[in-house]
């Protein structure tokens, strides 16, 4: 089975469930998710500012606790089975909605608190094994309590790259973003 087919498999599960979705999302901030996939590339830079000090949004990126909160979809519930932000460690964790569930995966390479995370991620609901993503997200403090977070995801190829691109992704980054700002506004992370 191509990887193009398991690709094709999980939109077509991931457009089903977002069409059956009735919640709405609710937007608290000001800052805008940038999301960049040149053509012919393998990769994704994905930039966001949040209103919260550098080591707040690293360690909202490094808790289990408040991963649970803010990662994924806002309409899915996330099950975290494994989570250790630490060189050597890994993770696994399961976002589901009714019947549907998908399972998400990576070996984690290097924790530099509060500046850098270098991590696998790896889809499971494709028929293939070994689609995996090499991803570095990067915390700048900004001025007035600020941060950027810069995430680079490497993938194998341009069509693995666009299959993630394809798989309805832009809409879980976004709504992440979002609760994690939810998280800030209300004081959750300290």
């Amino acid at each position: 089975m191509s990887f193009s087919f398991g690709w094709c498999r999980a939109i077509h599960i991931y457009h089903y469930i977002y069409s059956q979705q009735k919640t709405t999302t609710m937007t608290t901030t000001k800052n805008a998710t940038s999301i960049k996939a040149e053509p012919g590339k393998q990769e994704v830079i994905i930039t966001r500012e949040f209103d919260a000090p550098r080591e707040i949004v690293f360690k909202a990126f490094t808790d289990p606790k408040l991963v649970a909160q803010w990662l994924g979809p806002r309409d899915l519930t996330m099950k975290i089975e494994k989570f250790e932000p630490k060189a050597g460690g890994s993770y696994r964790y399961i976002h589901s909605r009714g019947e549907h569930s998908f399972g998400f995966r990576g070996v984690v390479h290097e924790v530099t608190a509060p500046e850098r995370i270098i991590q696998t991620f790896e889809f499971e609901g494709l028929p293939e094994k070994g689609h995996v993503a090499l991803e570095t997200a990067r915390f700048e403090a900004l001025p007035g309590g600020r941060t950027k977070l810069t995430t680079q995801s490497v993938f194998q190829s341009v069509a693995d790259r666009d299959g993630m691109m394809q798989s309805g992704m832009e809409r879980g980054v976004n709504d992440s973003h979002e609760r994690l700002d939810e998280l800030f506004a209300k004081g959750a992370v300290k």
